[in-house]
């Protein structure tokens, strides 16, 4: 089992910036791929950012390419989710999610995933 916890969310303006973590523990993280969704009001989730074991390959939802990077620390089982240049549009939780089957591919659907954390707010006001 693998426990996956969120940090770092909280309430900016539009323009500012914020780092999001996501601790993972229960078993070493190195060998799988990693990710960020995140859940708008009354949405489903959608992908947002991903990163194959070894940081290799990493993989934008059009939204915020540009705007965000996605980066690991397998020495501390953490993943990391640098947002710059944050809109309103990008108010949401953010979920910190884990996949042990997709080797070297970045899932861009939720199902994919076979753990995710409980999320961590963001909201950025105009």
């Amino acid at each position: 089992q693998v426990q996956l916890v969120e940090s770092g969310g909280g309430l900016v303006q539009a323009g500012d910036s914020l780092r999001l973590s996501c601790a993972a523990s229960g078993r070493p993280v190195s060998s799988d791929t990693m990710g960020w969704f995140r859940q708008k009001p009354g949405k489903e989730r959608e992908f947002v950012a991903g990163i194959t074991w070894n940081g290799g390959r990493t993989g934008y939802a059009d939204a915020v390419k540009g705007r965000f990077t996605i980066s690991r620390d397998n020495t501390k089982s953490m993943l990391y989710l640098r947002m710059n240049s944050l809109k309103p549009e990008d108010t949401a939780v953010y979920v910190c999610v884990l996949s042990w089957k997709s080797i070297d591919t970045i899932p861009i659907v939720i199902h994919e995933y076979e753990y995710w954390g409980q999320g961590t707010q963001v909201t950025v006001s105009s």
